[in-house]
């Protein structure tokens, strides 16, 4: 392994981080993603309806709101990379615990302690690539690292139903296991733990009182540049579960086939294997990640609303410009991050927040539409004007918002 020099502390090379990194998450996230492509058998298998089953997904969302903040105070106590350790320990038992599950209590109990796992691991991600990674370098790590969201969704739809075919269900939890195993493996093996950095000191001393020195190191989240970045990055996490989530049901009351309407939803996610990559490079080479970001945001409030009411080549066109614009900005907002905190201290607590911010869209993004549709899933046009709105709304706050 290569590493560069600084005053503080040695950085491991940039693709030595990212790649270990990028096999856990894309591990726990297959994980995640195991449940759609075959809720109809589970559904069987354990005897309850779709209002039941979808919890065995809608989990992830609510422990993601409830253990956000915790995750990011944890991250501050103890060393970033043990804690994502721990979280694919807790991965891998959980997984074991439902591959023999006899109920759906027990069941859903598995999926909230994987749904744990990855919010841990969301969260201290961007923070070992902080500690580990040269500035110059961890808008590309990053890039790197949050593909591993997109392969593990995708990887998940793919092998899932043929494992499950081939294995059935226990087998199925137990192969997910032994990826996130094996993956934990190579993290632990490869990515060092840097050394603390002597050369901080803290932003308030602790003989002062405990208002004072609260509001010296947290009075950043309390800012209005930082929300102004916060507003932005949760109505992106709306527009996408949207689009996850309805443009499949728009696409097939417009006649299209039930399987290309999933593949042209999620079509976006498989072309951001490229703008994922190539926004954290441009975000280094440009020392700037303010005017992708924009773009980005720009790009996903005007295509969302084409992906949930029209078809034909507007469509197909809709679907290109989102993966190869729009999917770059989990990217370039992780990297950008930093710069809002302005204390490297504070990513601790700080991705607890921004997972926070993140598991609210998310939640919103399917209850939003839902409540704009109608009953009968009808009102396309409304909704799509809804979040088109949302969209330029989060634009505008990223142009007000100061950052680079």
């Amino acid at each position: 392994m290569e590493y560069s020099n600084h005053p503080a502390r040695q950085y491991q090379n940039c693709i030595a981080v990212a790649v270990p990194l990028f096999l856990v998450a894309t591990a726990v996230t297959a994980i995640q993603y195991k449940i759609p492509t075959i809720m109809v058998p589970v559904m069987q298998q354990f005897g309850v309806g779709a209002y039941t089953a979808s919890w065995l997904m809608s989990i992830f969302t609510f422990v993601g709101i409830v253990f956000s903040l915790p995750v990011g105070v944890l991250a501050r106590r103890f060393q970033p990379k043990r804690i994502i350790l721990a979280a694919v320990g807790l991965a891998c038992v959980a997984s074991l615990a439902g591959a023999f599950a006899q109920s759906v209590i027990l069941l859903l109990a598995t999926r909230a302690l994987e749904g744990v796992s990855l919010v841990c691991i969301i969260a201290c991600g961007p923070i070992v690539i902080q500690q580990g990674v040269d500035p110059g370098r961890r808008g590309t790590a990053s890039g790197i690292w949050m593909l591993g969201g997109m392969i593990g969704a995708t990887l998940a739809g793919v092998t899932t139903p043929m494992l499950y075919a081939w294995i059935g269900f226990s087998g199925l939890w137990l192969a997910y296991a032994a990826f996130a195993a094996v993956a934990g493996v190579v993290l632990a093996v490869v990515v060092r733990t840097p050394a603390a950095d002597g050369g901080e000191s803290r932003a308030v001393r602790d003989d002062q009182p405990f208002r004072e020195r609260f509001k010296g190191e947290y009075g950043v989240f309390a800012k209005p540049n930082t929300w102004a970045f916060y507003l932005p990055f949760g109505i992106f996490q709306i527009l996408l579960l949207s689009v996850l989530s309805y443009a499949p049901t728009s696409l097939q009351q417009q006649g299209m086939d039930a399987s290309l309407s999933g593949f042209v939803s999620t079509l976006p996610m498989l072309i951001a294997v490229v703008s994922s990559v190539a926004f954290g490079a441009l975000s280094d080479a440009l020392h700037r990640c303010k005017p992708l970001f924009v773009v980005g945001m720009l790009a996903m409030a005007l295509c969302t609303p084409v992906l949930l009411t029209f078809s034909g080549a507007p469509l197909w066109i809709a679907v290109v410009a989102m993966g190869l614009l729009a999917m770059g900005v989990p990217t370039v907002a992780i990297s950008a991050y930093p710069s809002i905190l302005g204390d490297p201290k504070l990513m601790t607590v700080g991705m607890g927040v921004l997972m926070l911010v993140q598991s609210v869209g998310q939640f919103l993004g399917s209850l939003v539409p839902a409540s704009l549709l109608g009953p009968d899933l009808s009102q396309w046009t409304l909704c799509a004007a809804v979040l088109c709105g949302l969209g330029l709304v989060g634009t505008v706050s990223l142009l007000a918002c100061k950052f680079r």
